[in-house]
């Protein structure tokens, strides 16, 4: 794939280009965001089901995503950034109007307590800004089948995972006694960790190839290619994000679909963690955001269909389909700015 390789004009202050420090800033800041926005996604039920105490909870989710990127590859790195746009397109106005598109949208949704897509926001972002600057074509057919199959596809597995899971749980521990909760709460030690070492992995990602991109599209590096330190830095980024920790969703995820105990945490985490950890070492981004709300309403219903609010469930499925056209429009007019300005 060939890039565009001319970098922006802007001024050298000490030999350091401030608009590259500038990009860097905003990608990271994305990043951060991502971490905070879905740190709910990896510790609501294991906090609702009392698994944990809330400061253990982020704590563990934290350094699971800071292990994550480092471990697994940069496959969904390489899709975003090299297989979903044509070379010309690869320009920093658009990454960035990328990126501010998706921090909005978190920032929005966060505000309201919605849980969303981060990786919908990016994507829709990317999308729309590319096409406002130099117009449809510029998608590449099969990167975006890859990216819209994975982000598209993947909640259903995750539903059809967690549901058959939970009623294999529920048959294997029926004539158990109350006791078992202990075990499903210890258990749930480890698959936090397998479900924030996945997120880690497949979200940090990202944002890598987003900031590789940028490095390509200013001369930095000749070709893309994932440098360590950008491994590090997102890794880093996301860690710090989810240790703050986004309160508000994490209400919604862990409370509002139904009463969570630990059987349905512990059901739900463990079909989470194999499908976002699937998809990250295929190379498919997904939303983890999807992947595990779908994966708890499949462990609710699982048990009883009536136990599942699905007015909540709507209300949320009805963001998600938002997310992309929003953040599309989003990016398209932050590109109409910047390109101006840059």
């Amino acid at each position: 794939m060939l890039y565009n390789l001319t970098p922006p004009i802007s001024k050298e202050v000490f030999g350091v280009d401030p608009l590259l420090v500038l990009f860097i800033v905003i990608a990271l800041t994305f990043d951060f965001l991502n971490g905070f926005h879905d740190s709910a996604n990896v510790v609501a039920t294991a906090i609702a089901s009392r698994a944990m105490k809330p400061t253990w909870a982020l704590a563990i989710a934290s350094l699971s995503n800071l292990a994550g990127p480092f471990l697994f590859g940069v496959a969904v790195a390489t899709t975003i950034g090299n297989e979903v746009l044509e070379g010309r397109a690869v320009t920093v106005p658009v990454a960035m109007a990328a990126l501010l598109a998706a921090i909005l949208w978190n920032l929005l949704t966060w505000w309201f307590g919605i849980p969303s897509s981060s990786s919908h926001a990016l994507i829709g972002g990317f999308v729309g800004a590319a096409v406002m600057g130099y117009g449809i074509e510029v998608i590449e057919a099969k990167g975006m089948e890859k990216v819209l199959i994975g982000l598209f596809i993947s909640p259903l597995i995750g539903l059809v995972i967690s549901w058959l899971f939970m009623r294999f749980t529920l048959q294997v521990g029926k004539a158990a006694s109350p006791s078992i909760n202990v075990f499903f709460k210890r258990a749930q030690w480890l698959t936090a960790i397998a479900l924030g070492m996945s997120h880690g992995t497949n979200d940090a990602q990202k944002t890598m190839g987003i900031l590789t991109l940028g490095l390509v599209a200013f001369g930095v590096i000749p070709s893309f290619e994932v440098p360590g330190w950008v491994i590090e830095a997102c890794a880093l980024a996301i860690a710090l994000g989810t240790a703050f920790g986004g309160w508000r969703l994490i209400r919604t995820m862990g409370g509002k679909f139904y009463r969570v105990r630990p059987v349905h945490a512990f059901s739900s985490q463990v079909a989470s963690a194999v499908v976002i950890l699937g998809a990250a070492l295929l190379g498919a981004p997904v939303s983890t955001t999807q992947v595990i709300s779908s994966s708890i309403v499949g462990a609710g219903s699982a048990e009883r269909i009536q136990k599942v609010r699905w007015g909540v469930a709507w209300q949320i499925l009805i963001a998600w389909i938002l997310t992309i056209p929003f953040s599309g429009l989003l990016g398209a007019l932050l590109y109409a700015l910047l390109s101006q300005v840059l």
